[in-house]
């Protein structure tokens, strides 16, 4: 990420994002099925050769929507509330709430349950998980600066990304911020997941 971004690097940044989310809201909308590229420029105002400047398909575009969250606005914030005996690990639980808000955490299980119904996406889970996960490492990695052996950011990140991909798919029952339950359902908050999936890495498993 380029700490010092230009007007262009900004307009270039913002080009991308009205894309991704035209493509986003169109897929939410209409299904994976149901529009093509040109739609998504129509719909956010640009050209079909501006559109092959950053994305080679629709399929990018949505996930590319997810791209935006580990800014670097959000890094100023966790370094600048953090005590000074902090640890990588409440380095990570700051940027996982920073991060991870309620409206983003909806979206992502809106993007997951469209891969589960259009398998031209499932390829781009992984990779928006992967490109989350090094957003952290490298925010851990400046946090910690060289404190740490090489690759504990990195086993630290991939442990904590992974264990939000079953919350997201359906395969735990998990409720994400803003979500009803009742006692009968067994679902946990999403608060109470967190704070225990950060116990067992405290403690060890």
């Amino acid at each position: 990420m380029n700490p010092n971004p230009t007007l262009r690097d900004k307009k270039k940044e913002a080009t991308a994002y009205a894309l991704a989310e035209a493509a986003f809201e169109l897929a939410l909308k209409q299904g994976m099925d149901g529009f093509i590229v040109d739609d998504i420029v129509q719909q956010a105002g640009y050209s079909r050769r501006t559109f092959a400047n950053y994305f080679s398909c629709k399929e990018e575009a949505v996930a590319e929507y997810f791209m935006g969250s580990a800014s670097k606005e959000d890094q100023n914030m966790l370094f600048a509330g953090l005590p000074p005996d902090a640890t990588p690990l409440d380095a990570l639980y700051k940027l996982l709430k920073l991060q991870f808000t309620s409206e983003f955490l909806h979206k992502l299980r809106q993007f997951v349950s469209l891969a589960n119904q259009y398998p031209s996406l499932e390829p781009y889970i992984l990779s928006v998980f992967r490109r989350l996960q090094i957003a952290a490492q490298e925010v851990l990695e400046r946090f910690s600066r060289g404190r740490y052996a090489d690759g504990y950011t990195h086993l630290l990140a991939g442990a904590v990304y992974g264990a939000f991909v079953p919350i997201l798919d359906g395969r735990m029952n998990v409720l994400l911020p803003g979500e009803a339950g009742d006692e009968r359902s067994g679902a946990m908050p999403f608060d109470q997941y967190l704070n225990s999936m950060f116990a067992y890495l405290r403690n060890g498993f």
